[in-house]
Formats: C-alpha cells, structure tokens, sequence
C-alpha cells in the first residue's frame, strides 16, 4: 500500500512540475517608428503629403507605416512587400488619424505575436477653439504574422486601465484569431474613440 501511495505521490509531483515547465511566460518589448529609426520609401507626396516608412521591428519583422489623406495604416511583416499584402494594410479608419510612434510587442515565451500602438481619431463634432477636431484616443490590438489584422479596440479615455485591457485581449484572442471570419473585439467600456472607428 505505501508504494502505491508513494507511487502516486511521485505521479502528483511530476504533473505539477510539467504544469509549471508549460506555463507560458508573457512579456513586452518596445520599438519606435519615429520617422529617424525608420527607412523613407520614396520622397512625401507635394499633393497629399503621403508618405511611406519601414520600421525596425523584432524578431525579423519590419512595421510599416503608409499614411495618405491624413490617415495611416500599420502593418508587419518579414519587409516591406509582406507586410503590404497583409489585411492591416488594407484597414483604413474613416476619421483623420494617426498612429504613436511606441509600438509594444506582446510575446510568449519570447516570440511575438501581437503588438499594441496607441492611435489619435480625429472627432469634427468636437472641434477646439481654433475649430481644429480633436483627437481621441484608442488602442489597437494587431496579430502578427501568419495573419496580420486588428484584432482588438481598447478606448483610452472610457478604461483607465486601457493598456492591461489591451494586453490581455492580446493575450487571449491575437493567436487564435481568424482574420478573414473574425470580428475585432471591443475590449472595456466603449466611449468615442470606438464609436468613430466602428461607424
């Protein structure tokens, strides 16, 4: 009898070490898209002022960052050819926009596999003393290759504790998420950074 307890004792053990061994171990890492970190393609548009950057990113990915009209549109991938055929660079906010420069990279295990950027939308019915829309804030959820398309929304005025939100929305969906069936998550409380997005 005491060897079969011991046995089982052993068994218990050995599960509860390969549970702690299993368990992935999530972080965040950091890079800019600063137009000086970043390569200019071409030259700024003289109609438009449209412009086209690569980005340094991690693991081999590059970021790439088309803006026209006074919207922007962010992408990743291996370079800069990948990363435009990708569903992100086809996903355009409606309002004037513009991206952060920080981009937060969620990994587990140390690979990536989301990254979180904090976005400005431009509100008209909410004009300042100059009669200039200002901006609201919102966070962007995005997956990373194979598949790059946003993932979640997180309004940064409605949540103040928007980047936990984001980063746990990148922890539970980014991986799993189906870019061409799926619906981006509205993560938290919705406000008027996720009503001008959602329109």
């Amino acid at each position: 009898m005491k060897h079969v307890i011991v046995a089982c004792l052993i068994a218990l053990l050995a599960c509860g070490c390969y549970g702690q061994a299993s368990a992935q171990s999530f972080g965040s890492s950091y890079t800019s898209t600063a137009p000086e970190h970043c390569r200019q393609i071409g030259k700024p548009s003289d109609l438009d002022g449209s412009t086209t950057r690569v980005c340094p990113g991690k693991a081999g990915l590059v970021v790439l960052i088309a803006e026209d009209d006074l919207r922007e549109i962010v992408s990743v991938g291996k370079n800069r050819a990948t990363a435009a055929k990708e569903p992100a660079a086809g996903v355009w906010f409606g309002p004037f926009n513009s991206s952060e420069h920080t981009v937060e990279w969620r990994a587990a295990d140390g690979k990536p596999f989301a990254i979180i950027q904090r976005w400005h939308i431009a509100d008209n019915s909410d004009p300042d003393k100059q009669g200039r829309p200002k901006t609201k804030a919102l966070l962007v959820v995005t997956r990373l290759p194979p598949g790059v398309c946003h993932v979640a929304y997180v309004d940064a005025i409605a949540n103040p504790n928007a980047n936990e939100l984001a980063r746990k929305a990148a922890d539970d969906f980014a991986r799993g998420f189906d870019c061409g069936n799926d619906e981006v998550k509205i993560t938290g409380a919705s406000g008027r950074a996720v009503e001008l997005v959602a329109r």
